[in-house]
């Protein structure tokens, strides 16, 4: 009996169903094509939701799966028909929140693929083979950001260094002028 709450998959894929991140935890599917069939499945059993912003649960070939909607990108997050919906959501509602903090609100494909080293980052963050590690969006977005900066500068001490920056150069032109 598993007392570590675990998942088996996590996923994020685009408006037409193809991969910009995912992580298997499971050797539920072994080959590249079985995770591409049920990529390709469980993103068509969704993508007639009207999910939106909010978390929504479906049971899909015995796995819970729990979804949410961005933009033009879509979460999921898979476990067992025996895990608990509520992990699961959390695990979601996780790693969409970092990924919004670390994408500076701008959560839609193009950002994401440029930033694909952090996205990839959240999720080890997130899970690791397959236990729940954190839940909390803030936490695993220091943690990345953390990672990424020299120094281990957080986010908001970037945000205001990226403000200092761009006002510096605004008063620059407007001297030059």
């Amino acid at each position: 009996m598993e007392t570590c709450p675990s998942v088996k998959n996590i996923l994020l894929l685009d408006s037409e169903g193809k991969r910009v991140a995912v992580k298997y935890y499971s050797d539920d599917w072994p080959t590249l094509s079985a995770k591409l069939a049920f990529e390709k499945s469980v993103f068509a059993k969704t993508q007639k939701a009207n999910a939106g912003t909010e978390a929504e649960i479906v049971m899909f070939d015995g796995q819970i799966v729990v979804y949410k909607f961005i933009q033009d990108l879509h979460f999921f997050v898979t476990g067992g028909e025996d895990d608990n919906e509520l992990i699961l959501a959390s695990v979601l509602q996780g790693f969409s929140d970092a990924v919004d903090q670390l994408l500076r609100n701008i959560v839609d494909k193009r950002t994401a693929l440029e930033n694909l080293d952090l996205i990839l980052l959240c999720l080890d963050e997130i899970v690791d083979g397959g236990i729940v590690l954190e839940t909390e969006g803030s936490v695993i977005a220091e943690k990345v950001s953390a990672h990424g900066m020299e120094g281990g500068t957080s986010i908001a001490e970037q945000t205001l260094v990226q403000a200092l920056t761009t006002a510096r150069e605004h008063l620059a032109k407007s001297l030059l002028m």
